[in-house]
């Protein structure tokens, strides 16, 4: 690890931590970075999932006003978040690193296609206000959570748009409330797979510090800073920079 690769991943996690504070694009921009360095795709994606755990952490610590009340929900979709990840964690073991890197290119093409078409969270949010304005959850909820979460565990990106849109359209909670319980419950989901990965995958620790490092910061500032910033702008240039990348990586993997 130079100290260029070091500074490299410290500045794209801070980035990564950042985006992620917009509807949960994290692995967006940190995957991309390990891959940078020179991290086959496998490896890069389990230490992304390890490192990531800082940018739950950091989010999570900056979002407890709006966790209060939430303590009933937040056990019951934990809990499915945490079969989820388990699952998802338990399928990239399993899978062939061969085939992995040829699922990947679509799993990254998917959740820019998603982040590209989807609607701004504030809109998302009055219609689930509007949906359900007693605020009562579905009771498929859990069930949803717990199929997002397998994607979350086995590669992630884009998984907290998905999470953030299903908890805006179906609880009834604004913005503010929905990110941070988007938060708890996808980092619960991938602080299980990073649990899993540390016993019986190859992690890089020397750029998983480095990321996680920078994950954490972007993750503690993002609150504060992407709430400024143009979010459909952002979105849409980090859903064309994911095609790109998508692009390349089908190249690699079918040339």
């Amino acid at each position: 690890m130079t100290v260029l690769e070091f500074g490299l991943l410290l500045v794209a996690g801070v980035g990564a931590g950042l985006v992620g504070s917009v509807a949960g694009l994290a692995s967006l921009i940190s995957y991309p970075a390990l891959l940078a360095i020179g991290l086959p795709p496998v490896t890069a994606n389990v230490t992304n999932t390890v490192a990531l755990v800082l940018n739950g952490v950091g989010a999570v610590s900056a979002s407890l006003p709006e966790l209060e009340g939430q303590g009933r929900r937040l056990l019951r979709l934990s809990g499915a978040s945490v079969l989820g990840g388990a699952v998802g964690a338990a399928l990239l073991l399993s899978t062939p690193s061969s085939a992995f890197e040829r699922v990947v290119p679509w799993l990254i093409a998917g959740a820019s296609v998603a982040i590209l078409v989807q609607r701004s969270p504030r809109e998302l949010a009055i219609e689930g206000a509007l949906h359900h304005p007693e605020h009562r959850d579905p009771p498929w909820l859990p069930l949803g959570t717990f199929a997002i979460a397998i994607y979350g565990g086995y590669f992630g990106a884009a998984a907290g748009v998905m999470m953030l849109a299903m908890f805006l359209l179906t609880t009834g909670e604004g913005l503010a409330r929905g990110n941070a319980l988007r938060n708890v419950v996808l980092g619960v989901a991938n602080a299980v797979a990073a649990t899993g990965f540390i016993v019986l995958a190859p992690v890089a620790w020397s750029a998983a510090l480095p990321l996680a490092i920078g994950l954490f910061m972007g993750g503690r500032l993002g609150p504060r800073v992407v709430r400024r910033a143009p979010q459909t702008l952002v979105r849409r240039v980090i859903a064309v920079l994911g095609l790109g990348l998508a692009i390349h990586l089908a190249v690699q993997a079918y040339g």
